[in-house]
């Protein structure tokens, strides 16, 4: 809708706004038409306004303003502002501009999101071996042994959910660059202090080392949809959220590729120490190298604000309440419902990960580089549905039914994958764990931006940071109760747990309510810049 704007006067002081003189509203911002007026209703004609003085916000004075994006101030910005975030002096709203920047940091953010992925999984893939190597240092009963070896992959998501609280609160304060720097860093330092775990009775220091990449990870998964927001345009945001979730699963990818390969089964545990060396130097060398370039190219946010529903976002982000918007968060009954759908989607990709080996094992005895590959089969799959996914979102923009669709699909590949593998054609498997990864991890970047859209204009990066946590608890859930399981009745059991799981999860999606709150406030921001024209005096018929 078009803007209103007035020649800027000097204006009269009306009966009730105090002796101030000169004072002009630039702008109203995110009212629709029916509403700004009311906002600037004079004392004693409805709701009054509070004294005004030049340089000084105008508060909140509608109750129902405080929340949402019509919870943004009316402003009188100060004659020093330089902002670029911020409305102008002369009443006009900033520009908005989207730069070719964005896509190098959404590319470097990709590399590191992708090492730190593949150090997740790096491990697990060969958890036989793994298993051989340090068995002098692991507990002797059987289910003790194995479990132990699958915290390896299960630290990660320990870590995530104590830690993902004060992270996401760095996250909002700090910035984008701070947690991109902090990720790295640590992500660097596990990787080197794995070098020095290479002999047979340091399955501690394996451990320890393990756990400060957990620890990295927490500044990593947060940040897609933060990415997307603060440097994407409206179109795009979808896109890119997806493009930041596509390097953590090329990352989860190479870790099922890579390992087999570079350390294969042999009876010699020198030879196996010898190839474990050569792949954690490699990892740490390249870590090392994505933290240099994560110092010198990323940057904390542009020039200026990729689209107005950010610009809105952001512009009061100084004065954000951690604790409020965490309040805010639990109150809303859609993202509750989205938490817990999002979390047993994909705890379940997370325990079929973590317990791969052992399941194509049980089938496909000594075929430890088949099971390598089907697990990049699921993830390669699981890029092309995130892409796709995206691409669908930001033309459609049906989040619920596009959430919907894919959880039920992604229960469906389960149930297939868990029926062809007893009939031992291993092609029929490859395929069966295409659909499953299509769809099961297709689903994580559309669970971003589902989040986003109910939860407007709370931080992305909250919300994508309680997903990331329920993600974890189910994954530890779901992970420990499919290796007893495995141990106790087999194979079909556990993949039988996982697909009822996932049916449980279908339906509890089909409740959440399609509240598309960041649609709405683009609908709704009119930013009109309104300039108060001076009074007419009625007996000369001049301006006052």
């Amino acid at each position: 809708m078009a803007s209103h704007q007035l020649s800027p006067q000097k204006m009269s002081t009306p009966q009730g706004l105090g002796d101030k003189t000169g004072i002009q509203i630039l702008s109203i911002r995110a009212l629709p038409l029916h509403r700004w007026t009311e906002a600037i209703t004079l004392p004693g004609q409805g709701r009054g306004l509070p004294e005004l003085t030049e340089g000084n916000a105008l508060s909140r004075s509608l109750p129902e303003l405080d929340s949402g994006p019509q919870g943004q101030p009316i402003l009188v910005q100060k004659q020093d502002s330089k902002e670029e975030w911020s409305p102008k002096m002369d009443g006009s709203s900033p520009k908005t501009k989207v730069y070719k920047r964005r896509w190098l940091i959404v590319s470097l953010f990709c590399l590191y999101s992708m090492s730190n992925a593949y150090q997740w999984i790096h491990l697990n893939i060969i958890a036989n071996i793994i298993t051989k190597y340090y068995n002098a240092s692991l507990p002797e009963d059987r289910f003790q042994r194995e479990t132990t070896v699958d915290w390896l992959s299960m630290i990660y998501m320990l870590a995530y959910i104590p830690l993902i609280f004060p992270s996401t609160f760095l996250l909002n304060k700090k910035g984008l660059r701070v947690c991109a720097l902090a990720g790295a860093f640590l992500n660097a330092l596990g990787a080197w202090l794995k070098v020095a775990c290479v002999s047979q009775d340091r399955f501690a220091v394996l451990m320890f080392a393990q756990t400060i990449c957990a620890i990295a990870q927490i500044f990593i998964l947060g940040l897609p949809a933060k990415i997307a927001a603060v440097w994407f345009g409206p179109n795009e945001v979808s896109t890119a959220t997806s493009l930041g979730v596509f390097g953590n699963q090329v990352g989860v990818a190479i870790g099922f590729l890579v390992p087999p390969i570079l350390v294969p089964n042999s009876d010699s545990l020198d030879e196996i120490g010898n190839d474990l060396s050569i792949m954690f130097y490699a990892g740490a060398g390249y870590m090392t190298l994505l933290f240099i370039l994560v110092i010198i190219i990323f940057k904390e946010r542009p020039p200026h604000p990729p689209s107005k529903a950010q610009m809105l976002a952001l512009q009061n982000v100084h004065e954000e309440h951690y604790g409020r918007s965490l309040l805010n968060l639990f109150k809303n009954i859609g993202f509750d419902l989205l938490t817990i759908t999002y979390g047993v989607n994909t705890g379940c990709y997370y325990a079929i990960s973590t317990l791969l080996n052992p399941i194509i094992l049980e089938y496909y005895p000594g075929h430890e580089e088949s099971a390598g590959q089907i697990g990049l089969t699921i993830v390669i799959a699981g890029v092309g549905g995130s892409i796709a996914a995206g691409i669908w979102l930001d033309k459609t923009r049906t989040y619920k039914g596009t959430t919907l669709g894919i959880y039920f699909l992604s229960m469906a590949g389960m149930v297939a994958f868990t029926f062809t593998l007893d009939i031992k054609i291993l092609w029929v498997v490859f395929l069966c764990a295409g659909a499953l990864g299509f769809f099961m991890t297709g689903y994580l970047p559309v669970g971003f931006e589902f989040a986003a859209e109910i939860t407007y204009p709370e931080s992305e990066g909250t919300s994508s940071g309680l997903l990331n946590a329920s993600a974890q608890f189910f994954g530890i859930i779901l992970t420990i109760g499919c290796r007893a399981m495995i141990n106790k009745v087999g194979t079909l059991g556990s993949n039988l747990l996982i697909s009822g799981t996932l049916l449980v999860g279908t339906i509890c999606t089909g409740f959440i309510a399609a509240d598309y709150r960041r649609q709405e406030a683009g609908k709704e921001y009119t930013n009109f810049e309104i300039n108060i024209a001076p009074d007419r005096n009625p007996d000369t018929g001049t301006n006052g």
